[in-house]
C-alpha cells in the first residue's frame, strides 16, 4: 500500500522536494520535451465541498514520478497527462478516505501523534532546516503541520481496517489457486548451456568460410582442455564471437523447442558437465557445454507459495481498494475543476 505513513508525502511539496537529495542510481537524462510542475494553489477538485489544490496534485505527481525532482520538477510531456490523471484520482481518494475516517470518529492518540511528529522532524538535518521548511510550507504554523500529520495517520488507520486487513490471503487460498492453475507453474524441458561460437561474415567468400573453419577447429581444441563451467566461460569471453561471450557464454535456460536441431540431438544424449563436439549450424560453428538438462515438470508449491501469496495479496488489495473508492463515491459530490 502507498499509505504506509504519509508523512513522506508532506515533504513532497513545492520547494522542499526540488532540493531533495537522491541516490545516484535514480539519475536519468530527459532527452525529450518536458513539462514543468509548478503548483500555484489553484483549485483542481472539490470533494464534498473541500477544495483540493494543485499543491496537493503536484505532491502526488512527484510521488508517482519521483525522477522529476532531479530535473527541476519536469516530467516528459507525453507522460504528464497520465501522471496527472493518476495523481488527481489519488488525492480525491485520499480525501474521501479522510472524510470517512472523520465520520466514523476515528482518533489518533496524543502519544502516537507526538511520535509521528518527532519522526518527521528527524528527517531534517538540523533544527534550522526544519524551521525553514515550516516557514516555507506552513508560514511557521507548527499546529498546521501537526494537523497534516494527523490527517495522514487517520488515512492510514482507516485503510488498514478497510483495505489491508481485508486483503490478506491464507496459505489454503494460495494452495487452491496453485492446484486450479497448474498449467501456469509447468515448465518445459530446458537446457542450461554455455556456448563458444565462430561466425563468418555475412555473404562470406569461400576463403572466409575456410578461415572460419580453422578458427573453429582451434577453438574446439582449446575448449576440450577446459574442465569446469568457469574455465569454459573464461575461454568464451576471449574467443567466442556471439553476443553471449560477455556473459561467459551462458544462455541460462534454453527451452527444447528453441534449440536448433543440430544442437538438440546431441544435447539429448549428453550428461551434465559434458561438452559437445564442434557443430555446424548454418554457416556458424558452435561448441556448447551442457551445465544442466532439466526435464519438463511443475514448480513445487513450496517454491512458489510465498511469491504467489504476495502476488495474490497485491491483486486483492487493488480490488478491495477499488471497491472502497466506488463505495465512498456513491454518496459523495466530487467535482474536477
Amino acid at each position: 500500500m502507498k499509505f504506509k505513513f504519509a508523512i513522506c508525502a508532506i515533504l513532497l511539496t513545492t520547494s522542499s522536494f526540488a532540493t531533495a537529495q537522491v541516490a545516484s542510481h535514480q539519475q536519468q537524462s530527459f532527452a525529450v520535451a518536458s513539462t514543468q510542475l509548478r503548483p500555484a494553489g489553484k483549485p483542481v477538485a472539490r470533494v464534498n465541498g473541500v477544495v483540493l489544490t494543485d499543491v496537493d496534485l503536484v505532491r502526488e505527481e512527484y510521488s508517482i514520478f519521483p525522477y522529476a525532482a532531479q530535473h527541476d520538477g519536469k516530467v516528459p510531456t507525453d507522460m504528464e497527462p497520465g501522471i496527472r490523471k493518476g495523481a488527481l484520482q489519488m488525492i480525491i481518494f485520499e480525501e474521501l478516505v479522510y472524510q470517512d475516517a472523520l465520520r466514523k470518529k476515528l482518533t489518533i492518540s496524543p502519544d502516537k501523534l507526538n511520535k509521528a511528529e518527532a519522526q518527521f522532524k528527524q528527517r531534517f538535518d538540523t533544527p534550522a532546516a526544519f524551521q525553514q521548511y515550516l516557514q516555507s510550507e506552513y508560514k511557521g504554523n507548527e499546529q498546521a503541520l501537526r494537523e497534516k500529520i494527523k490527517r495522514s495517520l487517520l488515512i492510514d488507520q482507516l485503510l488498514k481496517a478497510e483495505v489491508d486487513d481485508k486483503s490478506s490471503v491464507s496459505l489454503a487460498e494460495v494452495r487452491a489457486y496453485y492446484d486450479k492453475n497448474g498449467q501456469r507453474f509447468q515448465y518445459p524441458e530446458s537446457f542450461g548451456i554455455q556456448t563458444i561460437s565462430i561466425i563468418p561474415p555475412d555473404k562470406a567468400t569461400p576463403a572466409q568460410l575456410q578461415e572460419a573453419k580453422k578458427r573453429a577447429d582451434a577453438a574446439y581444441t582449446q575448449a576440450k582442455a577446459t574442465k569446469t563451467a568457469e574455465q569454459f566461460g573464461l575461454l568464451a569471453e576471449k574467443i567466442s564471437e556471439d553476443d553471449y561471450r560477455v556473459m561467459m557464454g551462458d544462455h541460462k535456460w534454453v527451452a527444447r523447442d528453441h534449440m536448433p536441431p543440430e544442437m538438440l540431438q546431441p544435447a539429448l544424449k549428453m550428461k551434465d558437465g559434458e561438452m559437445s563436439s564442434l557443430i555446424q549450424v548454418g554457416q556458424y560453428y558452435v561448441i556448447f557445454r551442457m551445465n544442466k538438462h532439466v526435464p519438463a515438470g511443475k514448480t513445487p508449491f513450496d517454491m512458489v507459495k510465498e511469491p504467489l501469496r504476495k502476488e495474490m495479496e497485491k491483486n486483492k488489495t487493488n480490488e478491495v481498494r477499488a471497491n472502497l473508492d466506488k463505495k465512498l463515491r456513491q454518496n459523495a459530490t466530487v467535482e474536477t475543476l
